[in-house]
């Protein structure tokens, strides 16, 4: 006699819930995936879950009194500076009175309000992505164009904003975080944050023309002297260039100064991250030492990854 088929129980019907660990992306019932939105959720697993032990624990500021200017710091908003901009602007509001002295001290249970937000703590997220081309280092775009965090979307669950920015179709390495202190001293230019950039041009540059981009040149907003100018053997169209500053468009303005066009732009290095092992338009989670390393890279203090969370 034949046996029946045993029909599924509800419970080996459910869908799986917890999402893809390897890009971030958790899977959610009747939920329709946007295809526009759809890449870069890939990564290489290991690298990507979304453990505790890559994020920065934030007992202590949960349980203690910090000063208000930090609080805004950690929750993400601005730097501990802008903070105390906002303060003096008359735009941060404790338990609903206007805070005027940056100096006031803030427990877990009270309200803030920043520039119209109401903030609240959360763990810091730090994730490196590979930008690709056409998406746009913003967190929303009028006009429905990808953006840096569609590409790390339902990654955390919290908000994170991107450190700088790069051009549209500029690709390579961007950082995203909540963790404002950090984000305002990578973009500032008195901490000279190193950044390698792997352009092709459309034309070959000579070897006269890059000794010169070396030694330094004028461009219309001042001088620029690279750290580092470099031809790649293999394709002689192709150089490496490291720089110290951030201006806009800088890269392309250094090519264009010798009467060349920018064919593809990629940066590949930043503060000392590399893009090995991470393909276009993927992401990971940083790891604590590169985490405490870009921390002490620009003078804060290392963060204590050895606490557990109450």
């Amino acid at each position: 006699m034949q046996k029946k088929k045993r029909r599924p129980t509800p419970d080996s019907r459910k869908r799986n819930t917890r999402g893809n660990r390897s890009g971030g992306n958790e899977e959610k019932p009747n939920r329709r995936k946007r295809p526009s939105k759809s890449y870069g959720r890939k990564a290489k697993k290991a690298d990507s879950s979304p453990q505790k032990s890559n994020r920065a624990d934030q007992k202590p500021y949960l349980k203690d009194e910090i000063r208000i200017n930090k609080y805004i710091a950690h929750a993400g908003l601005c730097s501990r500076r802008d903070a105390d901009l906002l303060i003096e602007e008359g735009k941060v509001f404790l338990n609903d009175r206007q805070v005027k002295e940056p100096g006031i001290k803030v427990k877990p249970s009270d309200k803030v309000v920043a520039d119209g937000q109401r903030l609240t703590l959360e763990p810091f997220v730090y994730i490196l992505l590979n930008k690709g081309k056409d998406t746009i280092s913003t967190t929303s775009d009028e006009k429905d164009r990808n953006t840096v965090l569609d590409a790390v979307e339902d990654a955390t669950g919290y908000r994170v904003y991107p450190v700088g920015r790069l051009d549209r179709n500029t690709m390579g390495l961007l950082i995203l975080t909540n963790d404002g202190d950090l984000a305002h001293r990578l973009m500032h230019p008195s901490y000279r944050v190193k950044k390698t950039y792997e352009v092709t041009s459309d034309r070959l540059l000579s070897d006269e023309e890059l000794e010169k981009m070396q030694s330094g040149i004028e461009l219309d907003d001042g001088p620029v002297k690279p750290a580092k100018v470099k031809r790649d053997l293999l394709r002689p169209d192709t150089i490496e260039i490291s720089v110290f500053e951030g201006r806009n468009h800088l890269i392309r303005r250094i090519i264009g100064y010798f009467g060349a066009d920018v064919v593809k732009l990629k940066r590949t290095r930043y503060a000392g991250l590399t893009d090995a092992d991470l393909k276009v338009g993927r992401w990971r989670y940083l790891r604590q030492k590169e985490i405490n390393d870009l921390r002490k890279l620009v003078k804060l203090d290392t963060l204590d990854f050895n606490k557990q969370e109450a």
